[in-house]
């Protein structure tokens, strides 16, 4: 009788402490195994929103894993979906930072909206907030640039020439790309919309309307997508694309017969990172943006055909910040955040 009763206490003891490793585990699972209180990492499991490539989010995710032990969630979405999330979620944020949307366009119009906070990481607080023409940060920390996308033409070259292919925004109307042409839609496509805008700051918007009805005589297709005319001209069902410099330079690191033109004058943006407002992990939202402008992060954006604005990591593509300074034209923000959504809006009215 009494082995049976020391039998019954031991087997009751390993079973609570059974119950409590369990427990523990499942802790450590939730919190992405470099939660709070974890040896390896000292600021928890990181939320991060994107909407560029997962590939390339995920690999930026593992490197800083990798050197800080902390857990970073991607979620990806689409830009304007990732906004009306982050909207949905004022008061009680998910994420802690957000990476990435075609320039910085949409980070403006996050300023306004309060979903986003200041912070400038210490290697960018000696940034010119505009230098060369090109806003790098905003002026009161509520962004700041990790990398630079121009705006510009893709072509087949197998289909075109060097020399002949156009060399800016005015060649595109020459005759000989009547249905040659593919550029995205500026209803759906903030890459399009970012062009329209620019060409009418410059030459206002009587011209730029007409302009822009002439140009989408001379195209075959408007898809909504910004990454589709340069996908299109690989497929070789376009000689010309209009597109972000990276989505041509993806397209030729995969063996594709395509390469890239920077216009005389056109927009060259960064693209940014920016804490989200009241986010869960705001020090490990901190941590994760200057990692963004680390060697370490700026390789990875290297490798995906990215302009890095590191000056001590080298563009593994024909661009680099000191090439495409002369090309950018000089956006007024103002005026771009003050009519972007009227344009996009009246180009379902005006062109057709």
């Amino acid at each position: 009788m009494k082995k049976t009763l020391q039998l019954s206490f031991v087997t009751m003891v390993l079973s609570v402490l059974f119950l409590l490793s369990a427990c523990a585990d499942e802790n450590v699972s939730e919190s992405g195994g470099g939660g709070e209180g974890s040896s390896e990492g000292g600021g928890g499991a990181i939320t991060l929103y994107s909407p560029e490539t997962p590939d390339l989010t995920n690999e930026l995710a593992q490197k800083y894993e990798e050197l800080h032990g902390d857990r970073v969630n991607v979620h990806y979405a689409g830009t304007n979906v990732l906004v009306n999330q982050m909207m949905a979620e004022k008061g009680n944020p998910q994420a802690d930072i957000w990476y990435g949307g075609g320039g910085i366009l949409p980070f403006e119009s996050a300023v306004e909206k309060d979903i986003v906070t200041q912070y400038i990481p210490p290697a960018a607080e000696d940034w010119e907030v505009v230098e060369d023409g090109i806003k790098l940060k905003h002026e009161d920390g509520y962004y700041v640039g990790v990398e630079m996308f121009v705006l510009g033409f893709s072509y087949n070259t197998e289909l075109v020439s060097e020399e002949e292919a156009p060399k800016n925004w005015e060649d595109l109307l020459d005759p000989k790309w009547e249905g040659k042409i593919q550029f995205p839609n500026p209803a759906a496509s903030g890459t399009s919309t970012l062009m329209v805008l620019s060409y009418m700051m410059e030459h206002g918007e009587e011209e730029g309307w007409e302009y822009f009805q002439k140009l989408t005589d001379q195209a075959n297709s408007i898809p909504d997508s910004g990454s589709a005319p340069t996908k299109a001209v690989a497929m070789g069902e376009a000689h010309i694309g209009v597109g972000f410099d990276f989505m041509a330079y993806e397209h030729q690191n995969n063996g594709e017969t395509v390469d890239f033109i920077v216009p005389e004058k056109t927009p060259i943006l960064v693209n940014p990172i920016t804490l989200i407002k009241d986010g869960p992990n705001p020090e490990g939202g901190k941590d994760f943006m200057e990692f963004m402008l680390s060697e370490e992060a700026q390789e990875i954006l290297a490798s995906w055909a990215h302009i890095p604005i590191n000056s001590n990591v080298e563009s593994t593509t024909p661009l680099s910040v000191d090439s495409i300074k002369d090309n950018a034209v000089d956006l007024d923000i103002d005026w771009v955040n003050e009519n972007y959504d009227r344009i996009r809006n009246e180009w379902q009215n005006k062109i057709n």
